[in-house]
């Protein structure tokens, strides 16, 4: 957009250009956002065009209905949760949702966004909600809780088999296209938790699977609304799920304060928790961001509660939605904390533990241990353990779509260029060569 136009003159220019009326546009906005031809009104379309500005829900709608193809056309924070006030959750991520479904874009993430997520949110709104939509003509009940919290699991599975790249439309679509209209629909305020627990946990798995194909500006975005929906539910365990997620994001991005400071939050949420297995989850995130840091004494502190949480935790899983954090992945994690910490003996063996004692159920996981085994073995110069591992990591790899899967191929290629003179090393590097070349197809 041009900046002598404003954004209230490109929205009446489009108009005018169509023969619409203000009325008009206000039903095909309607028409588009689900609700037949009950839109925003003309009055709110007056509004946009003389006060020069499109709100945050409606505009993903002007772009799709007026043909605002480009980003650049958007008003600024057009989606995003509100820093230091409380806005409402379900329109900012459902408008982040078919903001997608509209047009995909790169999203570029920061620390401050991350950390603005810890702002309270609006914990009596699901309680208004029960009044405000009694007259709405969608009943849900626990049975739509049911199928939201089963959808996630399957496409869950899906994306930690495979990858996150593989299925995040059909989350998205499953978001927008269903869970919609129950958010909107009346129900009970038991109910309404429920369903915000689900749509938590459903935002949370597109945010994951967003950040493991690359996209960290989505993920971040779609990490914060899932704070926010667990956190109107009640749901401390989602809530401290959602944080982190946004910590395990500021430790991939080299956002070290930002990171120790989300996964506190984390560990605090969860205070109220007591599932070892979740506590062992959080502590092992503060670990990590503290060796991140290089804060030795933090990192060894939380590691070592983490380490005794997880082993008094069951090993059958369960409904929690930490449940999957096994003591074989735990293995995994404090085998690469201790990594970070210099420790690469006591790492070796705790990753050999994730691989040969526990086990891991997820091709996309045993590639990733299989890939940070070998860094660790090049590390302790045994350069011929190291080449087989990595021989096994690249037959995991293949047909996986996730930029940590792609990141450790590139990370091995450059450990492979440094010992190139030992035997098999140039082999192995060609082969991943191969490997990255086809993904650029």
């Amino acid at each position: 957009m041009s900046e002598d136009v404003s954004t209230g003159e490109m929205i009446k220019r489009a108009r005018s250009a169509r023969g619409w009326s203000q009325e008009r546009l206000a039903i095909e906005l309607g028409k588009v956002e689900g609700r037949g031809g009950k839109g925003p009104g003309r009055g709110q379309v007056y509004r946009w065009e003389k006060q020069g500005r499109a709100p945050k829900y409606w505009w993903p709608f002007l772009c799709e209905v007026l043909g605002f193809g480009s980003s650049d056309d958007a008003p600024a924070a057009q989606v995003d949760v509100p820093e230091g006030g409380v806005g409402d959750t379900v329109s900012s991520v459902l408008a982040l949702g078919r903001s997608e479904v509209l047009r995909r874009e790169f999203m570029a993430s920061s620390s401050g966004y991350a950390l603005a997520a810890l702002g309270l949110p609006d914990l009596d709104s699901i309680t208004r909600r029960v009044t405000a939509n009694s007259g709405a003509t969608v009943r849900v009940g626990q049975g739509e809780v049911l199928a939201v919290r089963q959808m996630v699991k399957s496409l869950g599975d899906a994306a930690a088999e495979l990858g996150g790249g593989h299925a995040r439309h059909l989350a998205v679509q499953y978001l927008v296209e269903n869970v919609s209209p129950w958010l909107d629909g009346a129900w009970s305020e038991s109910v309404g938790r429920g369903l915000f627990a689900g749509a938590a946990q459903l935002t949370h798995l597109i945010g994951w699977m967003a950040q493991d194909e690359g996209n960290h500006g989505v993920a971040q975005k779609y990490y914060a609304h899932s704070y926010r929906l667990a956190a109107e539910a009640g749901d401390a365990e989602l809530a401290a799920t959602a944080l982190r997620g946004l910590a395990v994001q500021a430790i991939d991005l080299g956002y070290r304060a930002a990171a120790v400071r989300i996964a506190e939050e984390c560990v605090d949420q969860a205070k109220r928790l007591d599932d070892p297995k979740a506590l062992a989850y959080y502590e092992t995130t503060l670990a990590d961001a503290a060796a991140q840091d290089g804060d030795r004494t933090t990192a060894t502190r939380f590691l070592g509660t983490s380490q005794r949480h997880i082993e008094r935790s069951s090993p059958t899983p369960g409904d929690s939605w930490a449940s999957h954090f096994s003591i074989g992945r735990w293995a995994h994690h404090s085998g690469m904390i201790l990594a970070q910490l210099g420790d690469y003996e006591t790492a070796q063996e705790h990753l050999q533990v994730a691989l040969d004692v526990h086990g891991l159920d997820r091709r996309r996981s045993h590639a990733i241990v299989l890939a940070d085994l070998g860094a660790v073995q090049v590390r302790q110069e045994n350069y011929g353990a190291a080449l087989s591992t990595w021989c096994e990591f690249l037959v995991l790899a293949e047909g996986l779509r996730s930029v940590k899967v792609d990141d450790a191929v590139t990370d091995m290629r450059a450990r492979l260029a440094r010992i190139r003179t030992v035997h098999g090393a140039t082999e192995l590097d060609e082969r991943a060569a191969l490997f990255l070349a086809g993904r650029s197809v």
